[in-house]
């Protein structure tokens, strides 16, 4: 176990580095001088020349990513221009929140996309399986920015059941309370396609176990229904769906982007917005560094997790 947990984790740091290049290339060809966006209305010669120089931009592209990554394997990200703090904390201080949505969001996929996998699994056919079939659909194929615009306005605007946007009540609140109502919505919005995706696949794993010897087997010793799917089908078909959470997991991630921009949620994709509008290169590259670092974490904690259930793979 510990050898394969090596293995992987050898696989991985190729990978980032593989992304430290992509991230910084991508920054580098976006046009516009960077500079001159932060500099705004000062934005002389003189003083373009002097924040180029202490950005490094007046170097090679191969010296600025040498310099850059030299600095993040000391653990410095750099300073953010336009919010006069350093990149690491910034990106920390709002990753939490971004942790909380897409946390929530993959327990909702996570719990929903089993069951119903399994419900239209063992009801094939019928009329359960032909509604979740349905809903799941219609769950993949809706755009999620378009249901969380959808979900404002029937349930923060005309029920006004839950608060349409933040993290937190302006005014008062701050508990746990207070978080769930603002969670509620975003959290839905964002685990609503990547719940289609995880049914789709649990049904048609369960589908493919279910037509196994042993299960018959086990039917055959008079095991109940339950028991047999529940106890059997349900962990051999976790196997093969185990891997498509963790890719999930990444898809809630970098899916709060734009979710987070709907409802106003103070992460780290309404961050690189901002970031991006500002031309803050540090703080964007450092965002998306962080992000994408994550994305190959749950794929490994996904794989480490499928390792365990399979004993085939030790082999």
């Amino acid at each position: 176990m510990l050898a394969y947990f090596l293995k992987r984790l050898a696989m991985a740091v190729p990978v980032l580095f593989g992304l430290t290049i992509i991230v910084f290339l991508i920054m580098a060809m976006i046009p516009g001088d960077p500079a001159t966006a932060i500099l705004g209305a000062y934005a002389t010669p003189e003083n373009v020349e002097r924040i180029n120089r202490q950005l490094g931009l007046d170097r090679s592209l191969p010296e600025q990513y040498f310099i850059w990554l030299g600095n993040l394997l000391q653990g410095d990200f750099g300073r953010s221009y336009s919010l006069n703090r350093p990149v690491i904390d910034e990106v920390l201080e709002r990753f939490n929140a971004t942790l909380i949505l897409a946390g929530a969001s993959l327990i909702l996929c996570t719990i929903f996309g089993l069951v119903a996998g399994i419900i239209s699994a063992v009801r094939q056919f019928g009329w359960t399986d032909r509604i979740v079939t349905f809903f799941v659909l219609i769950g993949i194929s809706m755009p999620s920015f378009w249901l969380g615009l959808l979900l404002i306005l029937v349930f923060a605007v005309n029920l006004r059941w839950l608060p349409p946007s933040g993290m937190y009540a302006i005014y008062g609140g701050g508990g746990p309370l207070d978080l769930l109502t603002h969670l509620a919505l975003p959290s839905i919005t964002l685990a609503v396609v990547a719940t289609g995706v995880i049914a789709r696949l649990t049904r048609a794993a369960m589908l493919e176990v279910l037509r196994q010897d042993y299960i018959r087997t086990a039917r055959a010793k008079g095991l109940s229904e339950r028991r047999v799917i529940y106890r059997h089908a349900f962990k051999a078909a976790l196997v093969s769906v185990i891997p498509v959470i963790g890719i999930q997991a990444g898809f809630v991630l970098g899916g709060a982007v734009y979710i987070e921009t709907v409802f106003q949620w103070p992460g780290i994709g309404r961050m690189l917005v901002q970031a991006i509008s500002t031309r803050d290169l540090l703080l964007v590259q450092g965002g998306v560094l962080v992000v994408a670092a994550s994305y190959v974490l749950f794929n490994l904690l996904a794989d480490m997790v499928q390792h365990m259930l399979d004993p085939r793979l030790k082999t």
